[in-house]
């Protein structure tokens, strides 16, 4: 079930939001791509969530350009690289984010991947970040169970406030151990991919609850996504009418047949699996 989330920190945002991992890097689509992201918006998926990475910043100077007059609206995520996450360096790195995304502050700002850094160090930096007004809140992302013990266990890593992790019908892993410890501690995974980067079959049980659902496959898959109440999915829309698509997934209803269905097609894993990354 969609809707909204809250924050550890008490921040709402939408359980639907857009990825834009591959976005501005192609001047012959980019009035397309921005027409979808301003769309988007519009429709109420106002978590945007981008990085430093994607591109090497130029996804960032493009979503500076597309929410041109809508940052008000949007719960703008960024991630810093870990090579740029120390106590100093996390600061720099998100002072040049903030540059290109033409804003004077990130909503939430994740640690894209475990690193070298010490957590303590990038704690640090993002706590001063927090003080000074240039993030809101600040996360961790691709981070596996023991990942999330260590940053416990380190000072004011109780301050996280979402995992973003890559989590699909055909990437439950994170159903095993991790999904139940962020669930016992209050924060809230966010799905990255959850339509395989479009590689999910849409034949089979999705084209079936499709049929019976008057939906798309893949609008059947997002469903899923949300089925849990504490979880974000932001898949990437490159054109209008697939973010429109997307929007329509929040109002599916899947009933305890068709998740059956799904599990039987797509089953829940049996045992500990590392995290899967893309």
């Amino acid at each position: 079930m969609s809707g909204k989330v809250v924050l550890p920190g008490g921040h709402k945002v939408p359980a639907l939001g857009i990825g834009t991992w591959m976005m501005g890097e192609r001047p012959e689509v980019r009035a397309e791509e921005t027409e979808s992201v301003r769309l988007g918006v519009e429709l109420g998926l106002t978590l945007v969530d981008t990085a430093e990475m994607y591109g090497e910043g130029a996804c960032e100077r493009f979503l500076g350009e597309a929410l041109a007059g809508l940052r008000d609206k949007v719960f703008l995520v960024t991630k810093v690289y870990p090579h740029n996450a120390s106590r100093n360096g996390v600061v720099s790195a998100c002072e040049r984010s903030l540059r290109r995304l033409k804003t004077d502050h990130i909503d939430l700002y994740l640690l894209h991947w475990r690193g070298s850094v010490p957590l303590a160090e990038t704690i640090i930096g993002f706590e001063h970040l927090k003080s000074q007004g240039k993030i809101r809140d600040w996360g961790v992302s691709n981070f596996d169970t023991d990942d999330m013990n260590e940053l416990y266990e380190t000072p004011g890593g109780e301050g996280c406030a979402t995992n973003q992790v890559l989590y699909n019908l055909t990437r439950r892993g994170p159903e095993w151990d991790l999904l139940p410890w962020l669930q016992e501690h209050e924060i809230p995974l966010m799905a990255y991919s959850p339509i395989e980067r479009g590689r999910l079959k849409s034949t089979g049980v999705l084209a079936d609850l499709a049929a019976k659902h008057n939906a798309r496959p893949y609008q059947i898959a997002l469903a899923w996504a949300l089925r849990m109440p504490g979880n974000i999915v932001i898949p990437k829309a490159s054109r209008a009418a697939h973010m429109r698509e997307n929007a329509g997934a929040r109002d599916i209803r899947l009933d305890a047949d068709d998740l059956a269905a799904l599990d039987a097609a797509f089953p829940p894993p049996s045992r500990r699996r590392a995290l899967e990354m893309l």
